[in-house]
């Protein structure tokens, strides 16, 4: 048979198919995707669920010109099949290959970049104001999650629908699921009766039910709307929608393509703001993604035919996420007063454990970063709970404010496990946690650290609530070292010298301290043998150290996984000014001043000279220089 698929280079020439085509075209993508990320890995279940909803998007509306707004964007994978990018799918998610979001450098199709959850309504809001203020006529469809209800933009933004826009149709992919599953009083809006054809018939049928009632049923049954209404409220969502002026449709069956057409080409035309529930099956096409659709949602390489992983689920190994849920539960274990808190984390901050063990201490409240730092604080103020925030770096930066205001303003110790702090490879330039010291620093009173190793990570955390201060534990996702052995007492602000040397001083921040002590090796053929040194705290710095380390050596190095722009190096920079250390050669180390995109971590490196090979190329370089300029 001839591939549909491959005679498609643009929605044009998706609506020269017939609708009879396209569930054979639904069932090519899915098997593109399935063949392509079970080589790369990347957001499978939940692009093998949207693969028919976003084939009848794209044969009744016109896009770029009608604009699809996706939420988070994780799965766009079918939208980017279909508009001109098929050639390049099979490198999506890796070096200077397709990004595993929407990026508007890739396509005038994808209008924002997009990687976290919670901003397509009020993306769409906007374009559609800027819409109308220019009199054009094209449509707007933010396609929504069912999981972006739980984030405060989205209810903000529902709070500011104009209730005479016009061709602006909500998408609502409701599949019961985030990235975990779906948590909070919201998620039961979704999943009311309605969605069950019994209640479905019941309030259809409600009119002719209230007419037999004896006597009085034909008077109720014409001025029974009340009645009526009031058990439409108890069966349907519709009514939370309604009351922000949302037109409700549905809920609709999200694979079957022939309706899906015809309901959006109904709404093409409808004169208020209109939101059509779609119910899909995450994983759709594969059954393992299925029965597992979180560990599916973001998935490594697999068999194909058995949807079974490649490789070990866990490397030989275990990562800081690892070692950091085993401590955390550990803690919580011997400490009734230790409480943990996640924004729709809990899997991937490996808290899973916790949570069956403990539920009341181990508490996930959804994709709503902002409410996870202030709850926190309320918790917290108590003065006799232990708090840990577990929340991703990118995710942090989404409650700055939250921060500031109701965690480090009230002096409060609440411990903040920064997760995938660094760069995050092939999630891209969305994901890359690499400015959370920046902001963390401009926080009076806050604690930064980053331990090097497994063992550093629990003795911090367990010392973390001795300094009676809000504290932040950032570290990558990625394997390390786990020593055995009694853990000992972090005290506060004291860094440790790795190797002695002279002359050079190497300060390297967590997992860098490998890289560090692999230019130290590279180095000493050189006849150089440079002082390596973990600062582990970067709030408040260790100043007895690093003023003996300015006396005593001409060159110092910061190496970093975190931008350059108010990263370590630049804390270091300006401690060392502040302390007239101004005959000191400083070399700084880091994610220079731009956005990544997605690769692996060591191609990436590589793109920066992070790398070992790069730096210690770079030091010689540097060294030659200056001994140059020193005899001239």
């Amino acid at each position: 048979m001839t591939s549909l698929l491959k005679t498609i280079f643009s929605p044009a020439d998706l609506k020269e198919l017939s609708l009879e085509d396209l569930p054979e075209l639904a069932k090519e993508i899915r098997q593109t995707i399935i063949d392509v990320l079970s080589i790369n890995g990347g957001h499978l279940a939940s692009n093998l669920g949207i693969v028919e909803l976003t084939i009848a998007l794209h044969y009744v509306f016109n896009s770029p010109e009608d604009k699809f707004i996706f939420d988070v964007s994780h799965q766009s994978y079918s939208h980017k099949l279909l508009t001109g990018r098929q050639e390049l799918f099979s490198r999506i998610r890796q070096f200077k290959g397709l990004c595993g979001f929407c990026n508007p450098k890739e396509s005038p199709h994808d209008h924002f970049y997009a990687g976290h959850a919670g901003t397509a309504l009020s993306l769409a809001l906007g374009v559609a104001k800027a819409r109308d203020l220019e009199q054009q006529k094209d449509h707007l469809l933010p396609i929504l999650g069912d999981a972006s209800l739980t984030c405060g933009l989205t209810l903000e933004a529902l709070n500011n629908i104009p209730k005479n826009l016009k061709r602006f149709i909500v998408i609502l992919n409701d599949n019961n699921m985030s990235i975990s599953h779906n948590v909070g009083a919201i998620t039961n809006i979704l999943s009311r009766l309605l969605s069950n054809p019994t209640s479905n018939r019941i309030y259809h049928e409600l009119e002719h039910l209230i007419a037999k009632i004896p006597s009085l049923g034909p008077v109720l049954a014409k001025k029974g709307l009340k009645v009526k209404e009031s058990v439409k409220n108890l069966f349907s969502s519709a009514p939370f929608f309604e009351q922000f002026g949302l037109a409700y449709v549905g809920p609709v069956d999200g694979h079957d393509t022939g309706k899906l057409i015809t309901i959006l080409s109904a709404l093409k035309d409808v004169d208020q703001p209109t939101i059509l529930h779609v119910l899909t099956t995450k994983g759709k096409g594969l059954d393992t993604a299925i029965q597992n659709p979180i560990s599916y949602h973001g998935c490594k390489p697999f068999d194909k035919i058995t949807g079974k992983f490649l490789v070990p689920s866990s490397p030989s190994q275990p990562t800081f996420p690892q070692i950091f849920g085993k401590q955390v539960l550990k803690m919580a274990e011997s400490d009734p007063d230790v409480v943990a808190i996640t924004p729709a984390m809990p899997a991937g901050s490996c808290l899973e454990e916790f949570m069956n063990r403990f539920p009341d201490r181990c508490l996930d409240v959804g994709i709503a970063e902002g409410h996870a730092v202030t709850f926190s604080g309320g918790i917290a103020k108590s003065g006799k709970k232990k708090v840990i925030v577990s929340i991703y770096s990118t995710f942090l930066q989404r409650a700055l404010d939250n921060l500031f205001q109701d965690v480090c303003l009230q002096e409060l110790p609440v411990v903040f496990a920064v997760d995938r702090g660094g760069i995050s490879g092939p999630d891209g330039s969305t994901h890359h946690g690499i400015y959370d010291i920046s902001f963390l620093n401009a926080m009076p009173n806050m604690v930064i650290c980053q331990p090097r190793n497994g063992k550093l990570l629990r003795e911090l955390l367990t010392s973390a609530f001795h300094y009676q201060r809000p504290t932040a534990i950032r570290y990558p996702n990625m394997a390390t070292t786990d020593e055995p052995g009694e853990l000992r007492y972090k005290e506060l602000g004291i860094g440790e010298v790795l190797v002695e040397g002279k002359e050079i001083a190497i300060i390297a921040l967590g997992h860098m301290c490998a890289t560090a002590l692999d230019v130290h090796a590279r180095l000493k053929k050189h006849g150089l043998e440079p002082t390596i040194i973990d600062p582990i705290f970067v709030k408040p710095l260790d100043s007895e150290l690093f003023c003996k380390i300015a006396s005593s050596h001409k060159m110092i190095v910061t190496l970093e996984e975190h931008s350059v722009n108010g990263g370590l190096g630049m804390v270091l920079n300006s401690f060392f000014v502040r302390n007239g250390f101004n005959d000191v050669q400083i070399l700084n180390f880091g994610v220079p001043d731009t956005y990544l995109e997605q690769g692996s971590n060591k191609e990436l490196l590589q793109q920066i000279g992070l790398d070992p090979e790069s730096i210690t190329s770079t030091l010689l370089r540097e060294l030659q220089e200056a001994t140059t300029n020193k005899i001239c």
